[in-house]
């Protein structure tokens, strides 16, 4: 490593884990804490410890040895630290620290003491709420999303921190589990806030849009009628090729409104069709008319899928395969292998001398990305929610729109506050949402003049981002060379579903086609023959924020260089990225709700309409503290339910016995009694309960209200990330549809008061 390589010292946990891999995957030396003997997991999980901790260095500390973590944190530049207690005066007095606290429910509120598992925190945080059967219970998705999601906030936060060093001291950042969830729900409380209502599960049908999960002949398929009418014309076009229409030929059909209002008796007709197909021809021929489909593949079945294969998206760790990193970098570089180091591999960093960075006066009031120009090409949710993050810290983020190709969620007919209606381009609250702290400007991109406009932004910006697929900055005469020579120091990042090289780079993709693709929807279920899948848009959110982590990177890679760069996102590989261990341990079936390892862990009905309890138990101790809560102590001393093996075994009496006593008491109640005695538990919250009654989000101020010019004032998600010395924060709105755009080309293209009457009066900047 380079004396200008960042080391972080990682204090590991489920929370902090993945975090600290990210970093690896960047180029960052990250330095284990283990205590003597390694760390525990290294030898009960042998598999998801080489996943986590492959590529780190590492050091063992006994329990409590401050004076030699002091020593490896005076050479340190980060301290990632997932302890629930903290690191405590080692860390103190260290100005150049940035200092990553990454726990369940944050620092302060009445909640930061709670107990925190994946499921809990998926439930607490509203995750839950939003998978599933409307009829059946909740649903946990695969391989610890929670934690996935509190781990890409905690590298973003690590990013944000070291730039934010360059002109200051270190800093604490607090990032809360449960906040990294509720920010990442998609309408999940969107829809609470903006039209009073609360979804109910979807079950394998999108509540948004008409795309659901279909059976195959030989396993499942997502897609769906797609979001434009040239994809429903594509679609009848091939069930008529096929005699397997049915009457949807007839005119009614072309009505979308029609469509959506039958939507049942549709998705009936083209499931007889898609039934009779396997699912991998069905998807590539769904896809050769450009249909978004896709095949429900599980991780075991990854490394045969071409795209993934053709782009090097593997690691080997040792002697096998894992899953890689969610993008390539710096500049393309792809980390083909790591290795596993032993504990306390590298002691003798303890002694090393490395002169941290002096620290500077640090400016008042300013984000950590405060001077940074953003050019906002995105649209829709994964690259809107990218942007978003950029802007909650700082930066000035302009979103290039037209009236002839607006955002369209602005025009969604859902989600509309009262004072609108569909047709106002200013008044959905799903693009107010990811839209906030932007500018807008009218810009026709598809006229010479207007792309003309647009190169002279593009020399004025630090960053880049757009969703397009893989070839319409090409067409617009703007691939990466020429951007490149437009302003070499531009980082750009595209991020479309499948990359911009690659056999499949001209998928069309939708964020769940992408889950299907990347093994989450079919190992989201009940069991091999009741795969449920996700069907919001969490791979939209996750390559959303791995774009931004990608961003900061970069820019912190050229602060270091000089040199901009193009960092070829693929949603699928930022969403396979997010699939844990379940390549290495070989995961080929849905689990429900359970755990490989703990028992009992479950959702159990509580007291009232849909109300649910998440409860995790983690040791045979917590096993038998729950016993006494649950006024059960007999069970405690049942030779048979000593070990989670034997619990697992009876978990027919287990569940009764739990579920009995959960089900006479509210969740809420029971979680408190719970949480008293030690256990982790929450109520599974939707978003209506997350903004209206959760002590925690409102302790920490995380909804915030913000007048609209059109819209009026609203309630928004909060910014997870919460940086004690330069704080994100929600400063303005959303933008009314080209609202900034004279202003914008005027400071930023430095166009003249004639260039911008001839740009008007050609409608250029409608």
């Amino acid at each position: 490593m380079s004396a200008s390589t960042p080391r972080i010292v990682e204090l590991s946990s489920p929370f902090a884990r993945f975090a600290g891999r990210l970093l690896v995957g960047l180029g960052h030396e990250v330095v284990l804490v283990e205590p003597p003997g390694g760390a525990p997991d290294r030898h009960e999980d042998k598999d998801a410890f080489a996943h986590w901790h492959a590529g780190k260095r590492s050091v063992t500390l006994p329990l409590g040895d401050s004076d030699g973590l002091r020593r490896l944190l005076s050479t340190a530049d980060v301290l990632l630290d997932g302890t629930p207690d903290g690191a405590g005066p080692a860390a103190e007095g260290l100005d150049h620290l940035v200092h990553v606290r990454v726990t369940p429910f944050g620092l302060v509120g009445p909640r930061s003491g709670w107990q925190g598992t994946d499921l809990v925190v998926a439930a607490l945080g509203g995750m839950l709420a939003q998978v599933g059967d409307p009829e059946g219970p909740p649903l946990h998705m695969p391989e610890n999303q929670a934690e996935q999601l509190a781990g890409v906030n905690a590298a973003i936060a690590v990013l944000l921190g070291l730039r934010a060093r360059r002109r200051g001291p270190g800093q604490l950042a607090d990032v809360s589990a449960q906040a990294c969830v509720a920010a990442a729900l998609e309408a999940g409380t969107l829809a609470y806030l903006h039209e009073d209502r609360v979804p109910p599960r979807p079950g394998r049908v999108h509540p948004l849009v008409p795309h659901g999960l279909f059976q195959a002949a030989d396993g499942h398929v997502g897609g769906g009628l797609g979001g434009s009418p040239r994809m429903w014309d594509a679609l009848l076009d091939w069930l008529c090729d096929e005699g397997a229409q049915a009457d949807l030929v007839e005119p009614r059909w072309q009505d979308p409104v029609e469509r959506k209002r039958h939507q049942e008796y549709v998705f009936k007709v083209v499931q007889d069709f898609v039934g009779r197909w396997p699912k991998a021809e069905f998807a590539e021929r769904a896809q050769a008319r450009k249909l978004p489909w896709a095949a429900v593949d599980l991780p075991c079945e990854l490394p045969d899928n071409p795209q993934l294969a053709a782009r090097d998206f593997f690691t080997r760790v040792g002697d096998r395969t894992d899953l890689g990193f969610p993008f390539a970098f710096p500049e393309g570089r792809r980390i083909t292998a790591l290795d596993v180091a032993g504990p306390g591999e590298d002691q003798a960093l303890l002694d090393e001398r490395r002169p941290p960075r002096p620290v500077e006066v640090a400016a008042p009031g300013r984000g950590a990305l405060d001077g940074v120009r953003v050019l906002d090409l995105t649209w829709v949710l994964a690259g809107p929610y990218c942007t978003k993050v950029l802007a909650d810290h700082g930066a000035d983020v302009i979103k290039v729109e037209s009236l002839t190709r607006p955002d369209p969620t602005r025009f969604a007919p859902f989600m509309h506050l009262s004072r609108g209606s569909h047709t106002d381009p200013d008044t959905n609250g799903y693009f107010n949402e990811v839209n906030r702290n932007k500018r807008s400007i009218a810009l026709d991109t598809r006229t010479d003049e207007g792309v003309a406009v647009l190169r002279d932004l593009i020399a004025h910006c630090d960053v880049l981002v757009e969703n397009f697929s893989a070839t319409v900055m090409t067409r617009l005469g703007l691939g990466y060379d020429e951007l490149r020579a437009i302003n070499p120091r531009l980082v750009y990042v595209s991020m479309s579903g499948m990359g911009h090289t690659g056999p499949r780079a001209g998928w069309v993709s939708y964020a769940d086609t992408v889950s299907a693709s990347s093994g989450l929807t079919g190992l989201t279920g009940w069991g091999p023959d009741d795969v449920v899948g996700v069907i919001y848009g969490h791979g939209d959110i996750v390559a959303g924020l791995q774009a931004a982590l990608a961003t900061v990177a970069a820019l912190e890679h050229r602060a270091e260089t000089g040199r901009g760069q193009h960092i070829d996102l693929s949603q699928l590989e930022a969403i396979s990225a997010h699939m844990g261990t379940a390549l290495l341990t070989g995961s080929r079936s849905p689990a429900g709700n359970t755990h490989p390892r703990w028992s009992p862990q479950g959702v159990y009905r509580c007291l009232g309409a849909d109300r649910w309890l998440a409860v995790s138990v983690r040791s045979d101790e917590e096993w038998a503290a729950l016993c006494r809560v649950i006024g059960r102590p007999e069970l405690a001393a049942d030779e048979r339910l000593r070990t989670a093996d034997g619990r697992r075994q009876e978990s027919a009496l287990v569940d009764g016995a739990l579920g009995g006593w959960a089900r006479g008491l509210p969740a809420d109640m029971a979680a408190e009694l719970l949480q008293e005695a030690g256990i982790p538990a929450g109520p599974v919250q939707d978003g209506g309960e997350l903004v209206e009654h959760d002590p925690q989000l409102r302790a920490r101020g995380f909804y915030v209200r913000m007048e609209h010019p059109a819209a009026g004032a609203f309630l928004h998600e909060g910014v997870p990330i919460r940086l004690t010395g330069t704080p994100g924060s929600i400063r303005r709105p959303a933008p009314l549809l080209g609202a900034d755009t004279v202003e914008v080309l005027r400071e930023v293209a430095g166009l003249s008061p004639e260039r911008l009457h001839q740009l008007h009066e050609a409608g250029v900047l409608r």
